[in-house]
């Protein structure tokens, strides 16, 4: 007897390139997970990306009425995608699409605070069109980087949201949890930051699994391999990321900087060569200016040139795009 095929919209929770797991609701059996396959060689939408689909992707596939493989047919427009520039792949890699949130991880010490992973992060965001909060793990720390607080206090005054937590004590979770309810949220940070370990504390239930750190070079360890989608009971849905050491922005063209870091964006244009200035060494360089009255912070305005140098020279397709 032929088997029926049946058609469904489904949601992407993980994947590789190859094995894509897609959840998908049905009245007889509820929610499902399918594996699945694309069907023919690319994706319509997913072109000269290093993963052709990301958690929170919304697909339509195909399967037989009692297997528990299917094929993916297509993709809907995505609402944003969230992603970073691949170097080894030389291409974008996608790290979560349809997002209300992304949530930047960072600790004040183990892994080391680097601010400037945390200023691409929020780049990034600001340019796919997301919501952004820079979580402060590990506050339990009897130590810290000397420019800490300082620096957490600037992203504030820039208009970014902070929150200092603490996965170990339960500290500021429930905060974060309020601050989440009911949303999709990409955590995004460093390896050995403690993403997986701030699901856990919002879910106890999930069980995720957890890494370390090297001790010999105070390096996190990378537990998560792939992007994974993680379902709350009350429909809140986090989405948990490869921790990474270097994160390059992805799609964003050297001249569009200026307009994705909320303390610049006010004074783009308004120097006295405009968009063209390099704010380098002009006179009338509104952001030097800035910079000088204190209204920029001197490590963000360093992070703007590191990254429009990094961008410039880069020439590949992933940063065009």
């Amino acid at each position: 007897m032929k088997n029926e095929i049946e058609i469904h919209k489904g949601l992407v929770i993980r994947g590789s390139h190859n094995i894509i797991i897609v959840r998908i609701e049905t009245e007889e059996k509820g929610p499902e997970e399918l594996e699945c396959r694309i069907k023919g060689k690319v994706l319509k939408g997913c072109e000269n990306f290093y993963n052709p689909l990301a958690p929170g992707d919304l697909v339509t596939v195909e399967r037989g009425k009692n297997s528990r493989g299917a094929l993916i047919l297509s993709l809907e427009e995505r609402r944003n995608l969230f992603s970073r520039f691949n170097q080894k792949g030389g291409a974008s890699q996608l790290l979560a699409a349809n997002v209300d949130l992304v949530l930047c991880v960072c600790t004040p010490l183990s892994p080391p605070f680097r601010p400037r992973f945390i200023d691409r992060v929020l780049l990034q965001a600001d340019y796919a069109g997301i919501e952004a909060c820079v979580i402060c793990n590990k506050i339990d720390l009897d130590e810290q980087e000397p420019d800490t607080d300082e620096r957490l206090q600037d992203f504030t005054r820039a208009g970014y949201k902070v929150l200092r937590v603490s996965a170990k004590t339960g500290e500021g979770i429930d905060e974060l949890r309020r601050f989440t309810e009911g949303k999709t949220s990409v955590l995004a940070g460093q390896s050995g930051a403690g993403k997986s370990s701030l699901i856990n504390a919002l879910e106890p239930g999930l069980g995720v699994r957890e890494g370390g750190l090297n001790e010999k070079y105070d390096r996190g360890v990378h537990t998560t391999t792939m992007s994974y989608m993680f379902y709350m009971p009350d429909g809140t849905r986090l989405i948990d990321t490869p921790g990474v050491r270097l994160f390059i922005p992805d799609r964003i063209k050297k001249e569009e900087i200026i307009l994705h870091m909320k303390e610049f964006a006010p004074l783009a244009g308004r120097c006295s060569y405009g968009m063209s200035c390099s704010h380098k060494h002009e006179p009338g360089c509104k952001i030097m200016e800035a910079v000088h009255a204190g209204i920029i912070h001197e490590d963000r305005y360093e992070s703007f040139l590191r990254i429009r140098d990094d961008i410039e020279g880069n020439s590949n397709d992933g940063y065009r795009k």
